[in-house]
């Protein structure tokens, strides 16, 4: 692709507004940092209603339903889901745990939106998928980034072929944690796969379609968790994905998606907001769409609406993020996994 036939500019996001989606009651089932800041993202942003909390005990119930305004606070979640006013229940418990809240809330007949990774591996996401869906509950992988505006222009930009062939995927995903943090712990599934290696192995997925062929290499922390993966896979077509997780050194997070005719760049984080740059293959041209609201973490509300969006259709999974494209991104880690010899603790 040629500067000229670059186009001028890049096609608007399509995401829903706040107030075009149903209001939904919410119950959160976990309290800890994913869990407080999703509830300031809705209550800052949306009218739906965050009404009640639950956790394994009744001062961590009540600390976090102050915090948040003045929730109604149970000290189980067994009493968080069996809650009449609770419509859906965001499950924001250590992936260790996604599980068993998961199933608890579809037994409850509660829709449900779980906190990534979905399980701990796809045996686990498979049996919550499967629940749900026997169940007659809506249930989705809290997969936030993809419910962006900033991959929904993404979107379009490759089912437009602006990119022409998509051959190549890059992205890395690298902070630094220091002890206690929960993604040292062997005994809470830590390590850089599952918190910070999905998020570049779903890019991967959704881009290109699921891995036909995965080689890894990484290296084991101090704590006895994965400290970084390198990972190779092959998709349709050989089309290649070169990705990269660590939780001991910061990197600059950033992604490409390239084709034959342009390349598509997501300055880091690539996960959050910001910004998507089209650039010609020949480097002669570039055109880029700014987010308007480069806001973090604040924008993870706009799960909550693609909730509500899909609950409001009668749709029991997100044609953005179905059970199906869960799978394919669990099977990629899971190999993973196996060629570093990683497990994972029992789920609680």
């Amino acid at each position: 692709m040629s500067a000229l036939s670059l186009p001028t500019t890049l096609p608007a996001p399509r995401r829903p507004s706040p107030d075009s989606v149903p209001i939904l009651r919410w119950g959160i089932l976990g309290t800890g940092w994913i869990a407080s800041r999703f509830v300031a993202s809705l209550q800052a942003t949306t009218t739906q209603q965050v009404v009640a909390v639950g956790s394994r005990s009744q001062a961590s119930a009540d600390t976090f339903a102050r915090g948040a305004g003045g929730l109604r606070a149970h000290a189980s979640h067994e009493a968080l889901v069996s809650d009449p006013d609770v419509d859906v229940v965001y499950v924001a418990t250590p992936h260790h745990a996604h599980l068993a809240g998961a199933l608890l809330a579809v037994g409850a007949g509660k829709h449900v939106l779980v906190e990534k990774p979905l399980g701990l591996d796809a045996s686990e996401a498979q049996s919550i998928s499967a629940a749900a869906g026997a169940a007659g509950v809506f249930c989705m992988e809290a997969m936030w980034s993809l419910f962006l505006p900033r991959f929904d222009v993404v979107r379009q930009v490759l089912d437009a072929g602006l990119l022409g062939d998509v051959r190549t995927v890059i992205a890395d995903h690298g902070e630094h944690f220091d002890p206690p943090h929960r993604i040292l712990d062997p005994a809470m599934a830590g390590g850089s796969l599952l918190d910070l290696g999905t998020y570049v192995t779903t890019l991967a997925t959704w881009a290109l379609g699921p891995a036909t062929r995965v080689l890894a290499s990484g290296e084991t922390a101090a704590s006895g968790v994965n400290g970084q993966a390198a990972m190779l896979l092959t998709h349709a077509g050989n089309a290649t994905s070169v990705l990269h997780s660590t939780l001991l050194t910061r990197t600059p997070t950033a992604a490409t998606i390239a084709g034959t005719e342009a390349t598509l760049t997501l300055p880091g984080p690539f996960f959050m907001p910001g910004d998507v740059v089209v650039t010609s293959a020949d480097g002669s041209g570039s055109v880029t769409w700014t987010d308007p609201e480069p806001i973090g973490h604040g924008a993870l509300y706009h799960s909550a609406l693609e909730v509500a969006r899909c609950i409001g259709d009668g749709l029991l999974e997100s044609p953005l993020h179905a059970a199906e494209s869960v799978q394919a991104n669990m099977a990629a880690l899971d190999e993973v996994a196996r060629q570093l010899g990683v497990t994972y603790s029992p789920t609680v």
